[in-house]
């Protein structure tokens, strides 16, 4: 029978603080899948049989009988041979005080839009820099890697609330404090040009297993946390929770339709906000007004419900709703839109053209739509912006987007289920974009 640590799920300390999506960052081969090997195999979090497996394993990369930690995420038979991460890795464990889900992005330029998606339900993420990488200029100022730079502008950009920033493999300079300095000191250099603000750094060796679970004895110069103390100590605020009320829809159920007493009830996620019976509520983009009448679960009727919840919402009134339309607080609704600007992170291998047409999917609803002008394209290392004539794969750009129906949508920095979307390929239907609407 596999064996597993009880890492004491039903801590009560756990459930107050609440589950913490992180990402690991970083460029290529700077040991982001080591560190979540490493996270998992110091607090417990492995199976037995796993554990005999990654052992086993034809492709590691350690010397000796050292288990190579990072095959436990790099699950594809490409990435074990080739000794890099591809896709998105997705990990669960949990300590005594937190419960945890892990997103292992690869570092390579190529797989960027992996990192975004992964990063785009992020609370935190985890910026692993290299110390053996890091070049250090005539002025002795350390310089930090292109992927480094791209990879915090995309966590600016989603507005993930934490950052910590990993120095790893510091066994390789002999755990040299000024070395670390050096980097931290570059790196907040250029967290403050992009407006960075929840910034925490440490130094650590994944491999070796230093300051990610156990103190090292190797660095008793830095006083700080360790990377899993870390970790269940930092805050994460629901800003979907204080907002105003926002319903997608993404079915409408009927059942007994031939009976007198009909039932319709709007089924989908609480994006934003909370509703109870009684509230008064809008639907967008028709402008239709309605009254709650009942919230449904499998579990029964509630008097309220709050984001992150599915439900069912019936209304006293019979209106013409289907999926794609919004339920919102009929006091606060959600501004429609049909030109807007938004940042966008192109995805496609094929570059940006300005002569077709995409889908834009926003939330449940889809729309055709034209991307009028480029803005302005983001130059990753100056962090200025410039005026651009094409956009390819990877780039960062402030667009012109024009759709045929309106949106009811709020910008990112105010909701982010509600201010963001993905733009597909009309023929290929493959996701080209990733946006955030912006309302300047």
């Amino acid at each position: 029978m596999n064996a597993l640590v009880d890492n004491n799920f039903a801590n009560s300390a756990a459930q107050q603080r609440g589950l913490l999506r992180f990402i690991t960052a970083g460029s290529v081969d700077d040991g982001k899948s080591t560190l979540i090997g490493r996270l998992l195999f110091d607090s417990k979090g492995i199976f037995a049989d796993q554990l005999d497996a990654i052992s086993r394993a034809r492709h590691k990369r350690t010397v000796g009988d050292m288990i190579d930690l990072s095959l436990l995420t790099d699950g594809l038979e490409a990435e074990r041979e080739q000794g890099i991460t591809i896709d998105v890795a997705y990990r669960y464990f949990a300590t005594p005080k937190r419960k945890f889900i892990i997103a292992d992005a690869p570092g390579h330029e190529q797989y960027t839009r992996n990192m975004v998606t992964g990063a785009s339900t992020a609370d935190a993420v985890i910026i692993l820099i290299d110390v053996s990488k890091v070049k250090v200029d005539a002025e002795g100022k350390a310089e930090l890697l292109i992927q480094t730079k791209r990879h915090s502008t995309i966590a600016q950009l989603l507005q993930i609330q934490h950052v910590i920033v990993a120095v790893n493999k510091m066994d390789l300079v002999n755990y040299d404090r000024a070395v670390y300095d050096r980097i931290v000191t570059a790196y907040h250099e250029f967290a403050t040009t992009l407006g960075l603000k929840d910034i925490h750094t440490l130094p650590m060796s994944a491999l070796a297993g230093d300051n990610v679970v156990v103190r090292s004895e190797q660095m008793a110069w830095y006083q700080g946390p360790t990377l899993i103390e870390l970790l269940e100590s930092l805050s994460v605020y629901d800003d979907e929770h204080a907002a105003e009320l926002r319903f997608p829809v993404q079915l409408v159920a009927r059942h007994n339709g031939h009976e007198a007493q009909d039932f319709r009830g709007y089924m989908g996620r609480i994006e934003a906000g909370s509703v109870r019976k009684g509230d008064k509520v809008m639907v967008q983009p028709s402008g239709q007004h309605g009254t709650v009448k009942d919230i449904l679960t499998l579990d029964g009727s509630l008097e309220q419900a709050s984001a992150g919840k599915s439900v069912t919402i019936l209304l006293e009134e019979y209106l013409d709703i289907s999926r794609g339309d919004m339920l919102v607080a009929a006091d606060a609704p959600a501004a429609l839109l049909k030109n807007f600007s938004a940042d966008v992170c192109w995805l496609s291998e094929e570059p940006l053209d300005l002569r077709r047409r995409y889908w834009l999917k926003h939330t449940t609803r889809q729309v055709a739509a034209k991307v009028s002008s480029i803005e302005s394209l983001l130059d990753i290392n100056t962090q200025q912006r410039g005026p651009a004539t094409e956009l390819k794969l990877n780039g960062i750009a402030r667009l012109g987007i024009t759709v045929q129906q309106a949106l009811a949508a709020d910008s990112y920095q105010q909701m982010r289920a509600t201010g963001s979307f993905i733009l597909i390929d009309e023929i290929s239907h493959q996701t080209v974009a990733a946006g955030m609407i912006r309302q300047d």
